[in-house]
């Protein structure tokens, strides 16, 4: 008899969790490689879970396919790992447990920017080798982003009649993480073909239940829950689970009690869970009708009306030319220079001063605080940096939210600098997010939308900047990125300073085809000391022979140095000026007479009637 047929008359007990198990014994490197260095660990896992009552085991390849191995450097070794998990868990099933074949999502937890193109290529294999092995069924687990579950389970419908399990992860009660009721996705991933449907990850059984509660019980497919044992607590360095076994054994009377008939546990449960809920359902049957709750979901929300006074950046540079300067806030205590410098630029005609976020990973003051002063103060229109290295995932939340709230909404999304190369070596970078991840979340913020797929209450309205490297040796490849994260919601982009006229003649050529505006950055040199340190030492920006030569002919007199610098700038500029309609000054260490008298040279050549190609 199959394992549909058993679940037509049956609740079965299926397994716990493998990789936090192998977590609390000690093991943090590729749970998936011990299939081929330690079977014998995997086997005893298996082994111990069917002698605590589940009669469905799942292969040890939640990770197992080509994206995630690459971490590893694992990625050639796919065959190998998930042939070698089905010959595990095979050897230890026999006769007495189903085996089905696990494979995870790959746009889980955080927003990976991997392409659906990619998952199709990346699972069609994992799937082909697990079925090559004859596996009872497959899982597809742990999927927050639906498209992608949807599209995983359609090819694999396609390839095999074998039953399938398809597990969503919530991040609220009975919503998806784009805002879906659970039970609009149950009953579509039902009509797709789905043989058994549910939960796991991330909740523990209290919120996975009352989810549950709203969903009716299917007419065609099984419902499954695999909660997880708690959430996790920090306990010297490292993640513990502490839900004691009982309450396992009361909710799995609870969940029969809504209609599931696959009942195992996620991360942090263990054989002990799985003995009390396969102890509390012994003997019992199904639930075949249940009363379904209904929640009240809230509507769209609506746009806020914020910050109205001034068009986007991004409409304004595709109008008319547009100088944006960037002035560093203080490393020290004490603004008004800042500010000072700040007006400057401000009654020159920039339409923002932009902000960095701790450049060079060094602290200074917030530039957020810096920002709200200059909005507030002096109806100055700032642009806020936004580094992913310095907050997880919860402080970006709410930073953003406390950007929307102060009326500041010119953001630029930047990876930034890891924390090694700044001022503080003990200071670890966070990267929860990439610059593209980032992206991607601030234009969910503006649908109201947060990283959970909570309503934020409504829209903001975050115009978002993406940093363009073009000082790299494939041009090309640098442009494709600029086209991902397009694709991911960026309005227009900020590159850094260019030196090279013919350099900036190539990003026209390379960008033409764009529908994003691009700023062309300028920073003006100082001294040759600058000159030779920016050449040297920052990555990717090389200056020629003859602008080192420049700056070291003008160095013995600080003044002409300076003038040198400008002189410099200027013919970068004419040359930016003809081809892009954004010119993005970049103030050298707080020197912001420099970028005032730049300023004033781009609007002198409009005053002047200089023609132009307009970008």
């Amino acid at each position: 008899m199959g394992l549909l047929d058993q679940l037509k008359s049956n609740i079965l007990i299926a397994d716990g969790a493998i990789g936090t198990l192998l977590y609390t014994h000690g093991v943090d490197s590729c749970f998936e490689e011990l299939n081929l260095s330690k079977p014998e660990q995997i086997k005893l896992i298996h082994t111990a879970y069917i002698e605590a009552g589940a009669n469905v085991i799942q292969t040890n390849t939640y990770g197992a396919n080509y994206h995630k191995l690459s971490r590893y450097g694992l990625e050639d070794s796919v065959k190998d790992i998930n042939v070698a998990a089905v010959k595990i868990a095979k050897e230890a099933a026999g006769d007495q447990a189903f085996v089905v074949g696990t494979i995870a999502g790959i746009r889980s937890f955080k927003k990976t920017t991997v392409t659906i193109e990619e998952i199709k290529r990346s699972v069609r294999e994992q799937l082909f080798f697990l079925l090559s092995q004859d596996v009872d069924g497959i899982i597809f687990e742990t999927y927050y982003d639906f498209e992608e579950l949807k599209t995983v389970l359609k090819i694999a419908r396609k390839e095999t009649t074998k039953p399938i399990i398809t597990n969503v992860s919530l991040h609220e009660i009975g919503v998806l993480q784009d805002g879906t009721p659970l039970a609009d996705a149950l009953l579509e991933l039902e009509e797709l073909g789905a043989d058994v449907i549910g939960l796991n990850c991330r909740l523990g059984p209290y919120h996975m239940i009352r989810s549950l509660e709203e969903v009716p019980i299917p007419k065609k497919a099984f419902l499954s829950a695999y909660p997880n044992a708690s959430l996790p607590d920090y306990v010297e360095g490292r993640l513990v689970y502490e839900t004691h076994e009982n309450y396992f054994k009361e909710s799995a009377l609870l969940f029969r009690d809504q209609g599931v008939r696959l009942i195992g546990g996620c991360c942090g449960t263990t054989p002990k869970h799985i003995e009390a809920m396969s102890s509390a359902l012994k003997g019992l049957g199904p639930v075949t009708t249940k009363t379904v709750k209904h929640r009240k979901y809230e509507a769209a929300p609506k746009a806020a009306v914020l910050n109205t006074e001034t068009p986007p950046l991004h409409e304004i540079v595709k109008k008319r030319r547009s100088v944006i300067v960037e002035l560093d806030p203080p490393k020290k205590l004490g603004i008004d220079k800042f500010i000072t410098g700040a007006r400057a630029l401000h009654e020159a005609g920039v339409d923002s001063v932009t902000l960095a976020d701790n450049s060079l990973a060094s602290p200074r003051i917030s530039n957020a605080a810096c920002g709200t002063i200059l909005k507030q103060q002096y109806k100055i229109n700032p642009l806020i940096h936004i580094t992913c290295r310095d907050r997880n995932l919860i402080g970006l939340q709410s930073h953003l939210m406390g950007l929307h709230t102060l009326g500041l909404n010119e953001i630029l999304a930047v990876t930034g600098d890891p924390s090694k190369i700044g001022d503080f070596p003990g200071a670890t970078s966070v990267y929860d997010l990439s610059s593209l991840d980032l992206i991607s979340l601030i234009k969910q913020f503006n649908e109201g939308i947060s990283y959970s797929g909570k309503s934020l209450g409504h829209k903001t309205n975050f115009s978002i900047a993406g940093a363009f490297n073009p000082n790299v040796r494939h041009l090309d490849k640098a442009v494709k990125r600029l086209e991902k994260k397009i694709s991911c919601g960026a309005d227009y982009f900020i590159t850094q300073p260019l030196y090279s006229e013919q350099q900036i003649i190539d990003v026209y050529e390379h960008t033409k085809h764009l529908a994003a505006p691009v700023f062309i950055g300028i920073m003006p040199l100082t001294s040759a000391r600058n000159a030779n340190f920016i050449h040297h030492e920052i990555p990717g920006i090389t200056l020629s022979q003859t602008i080192r030569d420049r700056m070291d002919q003008a160095d013995h007199d600080p003044v002409k140095a300076q003038e040198e610098g400008i002189a410099i700038a200027k013919s970068l500029i004419d040359v930016a000026y003809d081809l892009f309609n954004g010119i993005y000054l970049i103030t050298p260490f707080l020197r912001y007479e420099m970028t005032v008298e730049l300023t004033n040279y781009i609007k002198s050549k409009e005053l002047a009637g200089v023609e132009r190609k307009v970008r």
